[in-house]
């Protein structure tokens, strides 16, 4: 799930547009002040605030109040200048969850470096399943728990597009607490070891190549990011362990001379030592912005080892790029080694409509509905491409 929000402040870099193109903002303006002439200079700084809604299977419906400031900290325009950004909201859903985070992404002058803040807290009521990829539905009950997440990162330029760079991670979950397991049963939370607190502090070292000029909305190039996470008790963990993170996306126009766009995703989690918490363990919709596994609740499967694979070609249905749509295909594995154990992947497909919201920033809000194995099905909203 994510923001209906009339500027996307996490676009790195604003588009120049064509007179034609149309935006729903531009529409919803001529209709309130039919004689307005005024235009927005993407130069300057752009802050938002507003209420909105979303929604997402394991959020049910949410209603939420978001801001968010974007603004160039790079004032050299000899270069390809990429937006930072500032982004936070309060949000309430159907299921009692409540989530305040605070993210920005921030790129120096020359783009030298990236500098990357993603704080959040949540108290987080949702379904969990069992473990493995053939975890039945029936197995599903509700954990509820607090959580604080403090991850932030630098990144230095060594190379166009490349860079490397280290932070620090901090995560804590609290008040954890099964609400209603099946009775009688050794769940697989229990057997893997339930935690009432969860402590998990370290360093992290994180290297990406990136050559998209847009994130919200990329129309080209391609990212490669790689991120270790040695997680140590001398920070303050209960326990040692390491993951490995392994994303690749690539984006293709496909005719040539379209706008239309074939995206393509890869992201791979392992588990490298130790034993991670259950609720930090790779599952689906549990990535770093919740998009993983489209056609399923957030949790559905979950083990020390993902693999995961998405491809969506984007279409646009208007000429002047105020609708477009999307069909998608995903597909998740899982497995308790690294190396072996994966049996097939767990397929995803659906469809989608996507609404141009703000054509400075490419920003549409996108209205999925996906479909998965054992009948699962259901509509994501989000603002902003999911990858």
């Amino acid at each position: 799930m994510a923001l209906i929000l009339p500027f996307l402040g996490n676009s790195q870099e604003i588009k120049e547009t064509k007179v034609e193109e149309k935006d729903l903002l531009e529409i919803l303006k001529k209709v309130v002040s039919p004689h307005s002439t005024s235009q927005k200079n993407p130069e300057n700084a752009q802050f938002s605030a507003i209420p909105a809604a979303g929604y997402a299977m394991h959020t049910g419906w949410a209603g939420l109040v978001t801001a968010n400031l974007a603004f160039y900290a790079n004032k050299d325009k000899s270069t390809d200048r990429k937006v930072s950004s500032f982004a936070t909201n309060i949000t309430y859903t159907q299921f009692k969850q409540i989530m305040l985070p605070v993210q920005g992404n921030i790129w120096t002058t020359g783009n030298k470096y990236n500098i990357l803040v993603d704080w959040r807290y949540i108290k987080y009521p949702s379904k969990v399943f069992g473990l493995g990829t053939g975890a039945p539905v029936a197995g599903e009950y509700m954990v509820d728990y607090k959580g604080l997440k403090l991850h932030q990162t630098v990144l230095r330029s060594i190379a166009k597009n490349l860079y490397a760079g280290a932070g620090f991670y901090f995560d804590k979950l609290w008040k954890i607490k099964e609400l209603d397991p099946p009775i009688g049963v050794f769940t697989d939370f229990q057997k893997y070891g339930f935690e009432t607190e969860v402590m998990a502090n370290g360093p992290v070292l994180k290297l990406l190549y990136d050559s998209r000029l847009n994130t919200i909305n990329p129309q080209g190039g391609a990212q490669m990011n790689m991120t270790f996470r040695p997680t140590l008790k001398m920070f303050g963990s209960n326990t040692n362990w390491k993951s490995l993170q392994l994303e690749f996306r690539k984006y293709v126009r496909f005719p040539a001379n379209s706008k239309n766009i074939l995206a393509l995703w890869n992201h791979n989690w392992f588990s490298m030592g130790g034993k991670p918490p259950f609720l930090m363990l790779p599952s689906t919709g549990w990535d770093d912005t919740y998009n993983t596994g489209r056609g399923y609740i957030q949790g559905r499967y979950r083990d020390r080892n993902m693999v995961y694979l998405e491809s969506e070609y984007r279409f646009q249905v208007t000429q002047n790029g105020l609708i477009g749509g999307v069909v998608f295909l995903n597909g998740q594995s899982y497995s308790s080694s690294s190396l072996k154990g994966y049996r097939g992947m767990i397929p995803g497909y659906g469809f989608g409509l996507r609404i141009k919201i703000n054509k400075y920033s490419g920003a549409n809000v996108c209205i999925d509905y996906g479909f998965g194995r054992d009948g699962s099905r259901g509509f994501a909203v989000n603002l902003g491409e999911l990858f």
